[in-house]
Parts: structure tokens; C-alpha cells; sequence
């Protein structure tokens, strides 16, 4: 529900308030739980780690994914993501000497090709300015799951996206008063309510339980669920959005949900 709740942000904030006020909004309930639990600092060995996470999840994914929707459908934007856990896959092979098998490659390699040509029939054989930023923003995003995934392994997921708000607030209150003064809002029901979700539910809750569940099956096998989002993007964006959705979407979400199938039952 992260890109229809966003769309429904967009129609009372500006594109800079609204990803600013999320992130501090996420960082005051996380702040309140590490301060209810009197969780500890982390260790110096890891702020490079949560920085990571920080510039990718909590500031880089949120700010380019919104910056593409005020000229993209959700629909469109939902399926351009779709090449998230390839990217999430090949940067943790990178990083940390993930080896998935041949057939997991196949499959990753298969949806990510289908969610390109997609890319390229929906937009005329041309690269739009909003498909630029999200192709920023997989890569960005791909880098704080993977670090974020490694650091899950070592401390509870929740403090991982925790102590990332929590360090982001030194840049995000100035960053949500400047905001504010330069794009004033005028809040709606929908607005608010977009708002509410982005903060609490995709930028806090939502990481929670994905970074936890990448250290339990690990980071490549856990990325390629995430195909799945396409198409449950596509399915909420028609009912609270209302978009109109070309068959081409549909049999594109379709295909990558047996990618999805296919890299599960693989050697991860």
C-alpha cells in the first residue's frame, strides 16, 4: 500500500513535506519504543552499517519513489520497483558472498526482464524522467536492504530501522520545517490518512518484520518475494485510487509472481 498511500500524501503535501514528515513521524514511534525498552546504543562498528540504511530507506527510496509519482501511476511505478529484488539479490552476492543457484538466477533474471520490458512498452521505447528516479531509487533502496539484512543478523530487525530514523532526525526535523515553509499543506482525510500509513506502516512496521524476515531465510531468497509487491500495488491502486490499469500491467505482475515461485523452491 506504500505508492497509493503516498498518491493520496501527494494531494495535501508537497513531495519534500511529505517524505521529511513521514520519516519523522517513523522516528518518534521508533524513538518511543528503543526509549521504552532502554535499548542500548549500537555499536560503533555498525553506525556505518544503520548510515547505509539510513541514506537508502529511511531518505534515498522514499524521496525518489515520491518524486517519480507526481508524474507516474502507481500502477507503472509499482511495476518499475518490480526489479528491486534483482538488484537486492546481485548487491548481496556483492556484499556479504551470497552464491544462489543457477535456476535462483534464472528466475530473478526472468522477472526483472519482464518488469524491462514493461518499462520500455509503457513509455514508448523512452525513459521518462519519473522512471529515472526510480531506477535511483532500486539501487539505493537495494543497498539498505542488503546492509540492513547483514545487520538484522546481529541486533533484532526493528532496531536496525529504529536507530536508522532515529540518526536520520538531526537531517529530517530541519528538513521537515524547511519544507513545510516552501510547500505549505493543506491536509485532507486522504492526506493525513497516506500520511499516517507512509510514517507507520512503510517506513517503520513494514521493515520491522522485512529485515527479520531476511535474517531468517536470508537476503536473496527474501528479496525475490518481494515481486510479489507489482502486483498487490496494482490491486490497491485500482480500489482506493481508482487508476485504469492497460492489460499490459497485469500480465506483467502475473509473470513475475512465477519468478517469485520458481526462486523460493531454488538453491538460495
Amino acid at each position: 500500500m506504500t505508492f497509493p498511500a503516498t498518491a493520496w500524501g501527494l494531494q495535501g503535501f508537497g513531495p519534500w513535506s511529505l517524505v521529511a514528515v513521514r520519516s519523522v513521524l517513523a522516528a518518534l514511534i521508533a524513538g518511543g519504543c528503543l526509549l521504552a525498552l532502554r535499548v542500548p546504543l549500537p555499536a560503533r562498528r555498525h553506525w556505518a552499517g544503520l548510515a547505509v540504511v539510513a541514506a537508502g530507506v529511511v531518505v534515498g527510496f522514499p524521496l525518489l519513489t515520491t518524486l517519480a509519482l507526481r508524474t507516474s501511476s502507481t500502477a507503472h511505478a509499482a511495476v518499475v520497483v518490480g526489479l528491486l529484488p534483482l538488484t537486492t539479490a546481485s548487491l548481496s552476492a556483492l556484499r556479504m558472498g551470497a552464491r544462489p543457484s543457477r535456476t535462483f538466477w534464472a528466475a530473478a533474471l526472468a522477472g526483472a526482464a519482464a518488469v524491462m520490458a514493461f518499462t520500455v512498452q509503457q513509455s514508448g521505447g523512452a525513459l521518462t524522467t519519473a522512471d529515472l528516479y526510480l531506477f535511483g531509487a532500486l539501487l539505493v533502496c537495494a543497498a539498505g536492504y542488503t546492509e540492513g539484512g547483514r545487520l538484522a543478523r546481529v541486533m533484532p530487525g526493528w532496531q536496525v530501522i529504529g536507530w536508522a530514523l532515529v540518526f536520520c532526525l538531526p537531517l529530517t526535523v530541519p528538513g521537515a520545517a524547511l519544507a513545510l515553509a516552501h510547500e505549505p499543506a493543506h491536509p485532507t482525510a486522504h492526506s493525513v490518512a497516506g500520511l499516517l500509513w507512509v510514517a507507520a506502516g512503510s517506513q517503520f512496521l513494514g521493515l520491522v518484520v522485512w529485515y527479520r524476515g531476511m535474517a531468517v531465510i536470508g537476503i536473496p531468497k527474501a528479496s525475490q518475494l518481494q515481486l510479489a509487491q507489482p502486483l498487490l500495488t496494482l490491486v490497491w491502486s485500482v480500489l482506493l485510487l481508482g487508476e485504469h490499469l492497460t492489460p499490459a500491467a497485469p500480465l506483467t505482475a502475473a509473470a513475475v509472481l512465477v519468478c517469485i515461485a520458481v526462486t523460493q523452491r531454488a538453491r538460495g
